[in-house]
């Protein structure tokens, strides 16, 4: 629980990658807060820290110096396998690509998510998770496998998977960056649904200064720094 507070919350955020004898810093001492059902927008050219950020907030890479609480939790201070929970129960992602299992059909996928968090047991989707997945307009197509699908329901299967455990935050990197305007409008306007219905967290990554505008606020990188 956040008891109130920021369900994102980050101080002094550095990451420095060692490549030789160079030192690329990604992060240049960042400081964010992001409160509960908000949709905050992460928007800055290739190379401005955004994607390091994203990485960092979701437990997947270690920050050089800086402290990051996740819903209320000290992420540093967690052990590999309570990050582990940490991705299974209280963030989910969703990536520019798919990352759709391609043997396995929509429904397999989605549920692939549920296995992982051991909630398989719990029977078929819950009803507000099969209003979802009207929502996301892929009720009609989880017995398709990815090949069979377009890029826009590939992306909203992702989507579905990403959010079928209920998680407090969710974390979109570049999440129309493959598709095409009427796809990525589309999967805009689901992510701030989403966001308005649900009261989601969302935390988007995105070059795309139109697509950061689908959010509450707009939060610029540059340089490893918020502008």
């Amino acid at each position: 629980m956040t008891n109130g507070g920021p369900i994102i919350s980050i101080r002094g955020l550095r990451k420095t990658y060692h490549a030789g004898e160079v030192d690329v810093h990604a992060l240049r001492g960042v400081d964010l807060d992001v409160q509960p059902g908000e949709f905050v927008s992460v928007v800055g050219p290739s190379g401005s820290g955004k994607s390091t950020l994203f990485h960092i907030v979701g437990g997947l890479t270690p920050p050089t110096a800086g402290t990051i609480r996740i819903a209320g939790r000290d992420l540093l201070g967690m052990s590999d396998s309570e990050r582990t929970e940490l991705r299974k129960t209280t963030v989910g992602f969703v990536f520019q690509k798919y990352n759709l299992l391609p043997t396995l059909t929509a429904r397999d996928n989605i549920e692939i998510a549920r296995d992982i968090a051991h909630k398989t047991g719990d029977g078929p989707f819950d009803p507000q998770f099969v209003e979802i997945l009207k929502l996301l307009g892929i009720e009609s197509r989880l017995d398709h496998k990815p090949r069979a699908l377009s890029g826009g329901e590939q992306q909203r299967v992702a989507i579905a998977r990403a959010i079928v455990n209920q998680p407090a935050i969710l974390l979109a990197d570049e999440p129309t960056g493959n598709l095409d305007t009427e796809n990525s409008n589309a999967v805009l306007a689901l992510l701030r649904d989403l966001n308005r219905r649900l009261g989601q967290t969302i935390l988007m990554i995105t070059h795309n200064p139109e697509a950061a505008g689908y959010g509450d606020r707009m939060v610029r990188m540059r340089d490893g720094q918020i502008e």
